[in-house]
């Protein structure tokens, strides 16, 4: 809404992170994640979409190209008898080679002009599922990170600077989006509630005859991202159109 307003006026910063590090241990098994013929890519396709379509969303732009970098840290795991969600099941005794990225970083232009930074990591020691984004514009800038999930920060640059600083909205007021349909204020939303919003736009989108949002386009869009910084780390970082 702060965009779509021009609250925070020209866009001319966004930076987005992803951090887990739930395979920092080197014993974690093969687990089917990172192997590439069944998981296509390592964190850039697992967590890095995510932080893509997310800012891609926020500033209403689409990323027009990209210089990137990837690294395996762990290049050969225990290989395990089967696996169930995120671990291995079992040991056989024998390793097997990763095949896909530990770690993505890349820099971005949008269309428009506004620089971006990403980075998705599953290394980050600490971190467990921080999804994370700063917005920086002429007029104000805007900060979220999916571990306080039910907080926006935000900086109005309008303001004297004696009243400068990022202020704190807890995004539990009926007139907040999704929110009426739960709780009194104050009371949280969790990870769950999230899937039900998904469902309830995308029937609502079906019975209007209307698409979705996001959209299939949305979703090969962020696709044509990741080929993009693929590419652009295999050719040693060179800038690559999306």
């Amino acid at each position: 809404r702060f965009v779509e307003q021009g609250r925070l006026g020209e866009i001319r910063h966004v930076r987005a992170q992803y951090l887990q590090d739930w395979i920092v241990d080197p014993e974690f098994p093969l687990v089917w994640r990172l192997q590439k013929d069944k998981a296509g890519s390592g964190a850039l396709g697992d967590i890095g979409a995510h932080i893509i379509d997310t800012a891609q969303f926020i500033v209403g732009r689409s990323l027009a190209g990209v210089s990137a970098i990837t690294e395996t840290f762990v290049k050969e795991r225990p290989l395990a008898e089967g696996s169930a969600g995120l671990a291995g099941q079992g040991g056989t005794g024998e390793m097997g080679e990763v095949t896909v990225d530990d770690a993505a970083l890349f820099i971005g232009r949008f269309e428009g002009g506004a620089l971006g930074s990403f980075e998705a990591t599953r290394f980050a020691t600490g971190r467990k599922n921080a999804l994370r984004i700063e917005v920086n514009g002429s007029l104000g800038s805007l900060s979220f990170d999916f571990e306080a999930m039910n907080e926006l920060w935000f900086h109005d640059h309008t303001l004297d600077a004696a009243e400068g600083g990022f202020r704190r909205i807890l995004v539990t007021e009926a007139d907040h989006p999704y929110a009426g349909a739960w709780w009194p204020p104050g009371h949280g939303l969790g990870y769950e509630h999230t899937f039900t919003h998904e469902v309830k736009d995308f029937i609502e989108a079906v019975a209007a005859g209307t698409d979705p949002a996001p959209s299939f386009e949305d979703g090969l869009q962020v696709q044509r991202v990741l080929a993009a910084v693929e590419e652009s780390a295999a050719a040693g970082s060179g800038w690559t159109s999306v």
